[in-house]
């Protein structure tokens, strides 16, 4: 497994906010340096483009339709937009990306879509609950229309649906004549949890759309619109261009989806990522003060602290979210960046830190 950054010397890095603080992996770097040497045909009309298409149909097992774009909200709007008209809903978790982190951007690209959440645990969608919102006031002229289902995977609090999941979900959509689409910004990171097939984790459960993220795991800026279902093809490429998503040097992206699938290095930085969460969970196990609430199947890591480690970590220039989904809860993010040093620099820092409140607190109970 290579380890981009690996040197031995450097210092353990602190940021474990997302995993979009990490750089690009240096083979995409490369390749970008590569085809800039060249000159190349404008829009998608240039080799790599060309070659990114078949690469994708072949690591999908099927015919399908790719739309490179900078943004995952640039690739989840534009999905959107093609499987719902003005007055249709798309059902998502009330804590997807979609609903709480995209200004609107899946309403304004659709031209007034309305977001309907429909909750269940670990930021999953709840199948029972789905299949009953998706026929409610069908037909209903004074109600928007169900068009379509939007899921994560892996999803904002790092669990991932299981293919029994996704093919339950997928069940309903076609029962419903809705469209399903996956929001896969973090798609390596579930894939490599699962140890399936991306075929099996996409149009084989269902899936018509797919936002296939590339960014949050080693690329510098792309993500792939990938489309099963051949009645959204017709439009997207316009919708793309409307949207000021068409770059016209489209090499640049491509060059980065071509070298992000090359050698499975899409799949090495992902387990990377997975691999150091996992390992710090270990570790943040044998911590007393420590609790997790949930399974970590991805690179995600959410756990409650005391109030005195989460500012002895954050005096001591480490970066996460703290306090952003309830009192005491922060949230640690590995990459494909992170190494085994990173990890246990914060462990040891977590240790420290409940040994002296632990003390603290002895010496507190001694003077009472």
């Amino acid at each position: 497994m290579p380890n981009p950054q690996s040197v031995a010397d450097r210092s353990p890095l602190l940021g474990f906010t997302s995993d979009n603080i990490a750089g690009a992996s240096p083979e995409i770097i490369q390749a970008l340096v590569n085809c800039n040497a060249e000159q190349a045909n404008p829009y998608g009309g240039d080799n790599w483009t060309g070659r990114v298409q078949e690469q994708l149909r072949d690591l999908f097992e099927h015919d399908l339709d790719v739309f490179l774009v900078p943004t995952g909200t640039a690739a989840n709007a534009l999905c959107l937009s093609a499987m719902t008209p003005p007055w249709g809903s798309v059902f998502c978790h009330p804590g997807s990306h979609i609903n709480n982190d995209e200004c609107g951007a899946p309403e304004f690209f659709s031209h007034g879509a309305k977001i309907v959440t429909v909750d269940g645990p670990s930021c999953k969608l709840d199948v029972s609950s789905l299949a009953r919102a998706v026929n409610v006031k069908v037909g209903d002229v004074h109600a928007t229309q169900p068009a379509c289902v939007s899921i994560t995977q892996a999803t904002e609090v790092g669990s991932v649906y299981s293919l029994d999941e996704i093919a339950a979900i997928g069940d309903v959509c076609a029962s419903a004549s809705v469209g399903l689409h996956m929001d896969g910004s973090r798609f390596a990171n579930a894939l490599v949890s699962l140890g399936c097939s991306p075929a099996e984790m996409t149009w084989k459960s269902g899936v018509g759309a797919l936002s296939f993220g590339a960014t949050k795991n080693g690329a510098l800026g792309v993500e792939a619109i990938v489309l099963f279902d051949e009645k959204l093809r017709a439009t997207m490429g316009y919708r793309r261009k409307r949207a000021g998503h068409l770059l016209s040097k489209m090499r640049f992206l491509s060059a980065q989806m071509e070298a992000y699938l090359a050698n499975d290095l899409w799949l090495h930085n992902a387990r990377q990522a997975n691999g150091m969460a996992k390992l710090l969970v270990e570790g943040l196990k044998q911590i007393p003060a420590v609790h997790l609430p949930g399974e970590v199947q991805a690179n995600i890591v959410f756990c409650s602290l005391p109030l005195a480690i989460t500012d002895g970590l954050l005096r001591a220039g480490f970066k996460f979210y703290h306090d952003r989904w309830e009192p005491g809860i922060v949230r640690f993010v590995t990459s494909f960046a992170s190494q085994e040093q990173d990890i246990a620099n914060l462990l040891a820092h977590i240790e420290a830190l409940a040994a002296k409140s632990l003390h603290k607190l002895d010496e507190l109970n001694v003077a009472g």
